[in-house]
């Protein structure tokens, strides 16, 4: 597939074996509710695209995201260190987007924010198929990760599914892909390939609800020899399909829906995930947290990344389970307005 929007101004919706050429989202026939077409300015002001790189390892955990959310441009970066518990973190927001930029082109080009000194850089390179970051922040901290889907073969999970009563959300998900490069930082130095480091990766965009929430779960990992990657979703991405599924050896099993239950007053203490087929049976125990919140009126957030421990069961129905037992992961909580 080429473009994800066809000559009709629809998009292509389904899981995809591969992913689009070109997220083109100015072709689509955005309309109100009531049926009246919209504009340029409100195709501009409604689309919303994220990008995100996380680190797992039992030394160092990481996260990087990107958004570009019309009226503003979003970035977080944060570094923890599982054996001191210590932490850098780092949050921007550029009015308007102004110093960022972003690809619509999910296998190829940059996403970027530059704020002064600091750079927040997401690079995607088809030949080969690599997924790079790059952080460069005032305070001297570098973090310089990537990973290759070609090396071993991977299969990434790419779908597009409607969403409200005019929208449509395309994502690309990667979870349980080994990780090279190296982070310097207050926390230490640390060559990623050398302590273990796994990767997940998250490329999102479209016309997302006005007013949404999810939650989400991610690990990576080895279990019982095999490369092991989880990415489950409550909230977003379910109209007639899901994005829940999960990897082993780069090889892609999808998942029915998902319940996530959790105290969420109390996000570090246990969350339990389950999925309707039987195929999922996760618990998730929390030893840290990057949260945001913001509120201005037209834009706003409450947002919380924990990150921790899973013990559980994959139980694929065509292989034998596997067994999780500590691996590190994230879980999210997120409410958005926009």
């Amino acid at each position: 597939m080429n473009k994800l929007i066809g000559a009709g101004g629809q998009p292509h919706y389904g899981l995809f074996d591969g992913t689009p050429g070109l997220v083109n989202y100015r072709d689509f026939d955005f309309r109100s509710p009531m049926g009246r077409r919209l504009g340029a300015l409100a195709k501009w002001r409604r689309f919303h695209q994220f990008q995100y790189f996380g680190l797992i390892s039992d030394q160092l955990i990481g996260g990087c995201a990107l958004a570009n959310l019309s009226l503003a441009g979003i970035g977080f970066v944060y570094l923890f260190h599982p054996a001191s518990g210590r932490m850098i973190e780092r949050q921007f927001k550029l009015p308007l987007g102004m110093g960022t930029r972003f690809s619509q082109v999910p296998d190829e080009g940059v996403c970027e924010l530059r704020q002064g000194r600091n750079l927040l850089r997401l690079e995607n390179s088809p030949n080969p198929k690599e997924k790079r970051l790059l952080v460069e922040l005032d305070d001297g901290t570098r973090i310089d990760a990537c990973f290759s889907e070609d090396e071993p073969a991977f299969q990434p999970m790419s779908l597009c599914t409607p969403t409200a009563v005019n929208g449509w959300v395309y994502a690309r998900k990667v979870a349980g892909v080994t990780c090279r490069g190296e982070v310097r930082s207050a926390l230490g130095d640390f060559d990623l390939q050398a302590i273990g480091a796994f990767a997940h990766h998250d490329w999102s965009a479209g016309y997302m609800r006005p007013e949404t929430f999810w939650n989400w779960a991610c690990l990576s990992g080895e279990a019982q020899g095999l490369r092991v990657g989880v990415n489950l979703s409550c909230g977003v991405n379910e109209t007639s399909f899901t994005e829940n599924c999960f990897w082993i050896d780069g090889e892609l099993i999808k998942v029915d829906c998902v319940r996530f239950a959790f105290d969420r007053d109390r996000p570090l203490e246990q969350w339990l995930i389950t999925s309707n087929d039987g195929q999922v049976e996760l618990r998730f125990t929390g030893t840290g947290l990057h949260k945001e919140r913001l509120n201005l009126c037209f834009i706003a957030s409450n947002f919380k990344q924990i990150f921790g421990r899973f013990d559980g069961v994959l139980r694929p129905h065509d292989r034998a389970p596997v067994s999780i037992d500590g691996l590190w992961g994230f879980v999210e909580d997120q409410y958005v307005k926009w």
